[in-house]
């Protein structure tokens, strides 16, 4: 706990029983309560090896439900759990557990709801190992989003978030798409009902076992987030009603 908020990592999992482990013992359990991790039906051993890390939350999805529908199951067990602060954390070792303590003392000192650890604040990106095209296709869709939805983030793609309980309550996550396009859809929720989202600069790793869609999902992803900016848009104006944008 930080000043008696409890604290919860959710590790969306698919095929991460040679990063979890790694992933695992870098959380900081000094601060952190609970550990909630949701296998989105792995060909691997993900589940054997999180039973085996001593990981008490452990929901297994009978079939493949997407990366989205994975994440929900996530928040609503965290919710469940009673988590005051919740961090998305992917188990493929991407992104470094160790921000977990400025990104969640951000959120307990009340300095903001919401925060994002960034790959493109810095030159952690491409340092990182970031293929050039989703390096191009990140700058492009961010500046899209931002000019639609007049903000001024860095990047919009990051799976490393932490969040107040509040703003989880707040958006209708049930009505946000199954699929990779949902953690664009929540970041755009979460300005449409007024919170404020901080940045911190995050190193990342791409290698062989590091988790990453294909070009051709790549497209549809992109394709997704311009749609949702643009629905963002239409929905401030009051030319749409859009359910995701609906408060529960």
């Amino acid at each position: 706990m930080i000043k008696n908020k409890k604290i919860g990592v959710v590790l969306p999992a698919y095929n991460a029983e040679k990063t979890l482990e790694r992933t695992y013992n870098e959380i900081p359990f000094d601060i952190v309560d609970e550990v909630i991790l949701t296998d989105d039906c792995s060909n691997d051993n993900t589940v054997k090896v999180a039973q085996q890390l001593g990981i008490r939350n452990i929901i297994k999805h009978e079939k493949n439900k997407g990366y989205g529908a994975n994440q929900k199951s996530c928040y609503k067990k965290a919710l469940e759990l009673g988590c005051d602060i919740i961090v998305m954390l992917h188990p493929d070792y991407q992104y470094t557990p160790k921000l977990l303590r400025p990104m969640c003392y951000t959120i307990a000192d009340g300095a903001y709801s919401v925060i994002i650890a960034s790959r493109i604040l810095g030159k952690g990106a491409l340092k990182g190992g970031m293929p050039i095209y989703k390096y191009v296709s990140n700058r492009f869709l961010t500046f899209f989003q931002n000019f639609m939805m007049n903000q001024k983030l860095s990047e919009y793609h990051t799976g490393y978030r932490a969040f107040s309980k509040e703003v989880i309550e707040s958006i209708n996550l049930e009505k946000d798409s199954d699929d990779f396009v949902f953690d664009n859809q929540m970041l755009a929720q979460i300005f449409f009902n007024g919170y404020e989202i901080a940045e911190i600069t995050c190193p990342t790793l791409y290698f062989k076992e590091a988790s990453s869609i294909n070009f051709k999902r790549s497209v549809k992803y992109g394709i997704g987030v311009m749609g949702t900016s643009i629905k963002y848009f239409l929905n401030k104006i009051g030319l749409l009603h859009s359910d995701i944008f609906k408060k529960q």
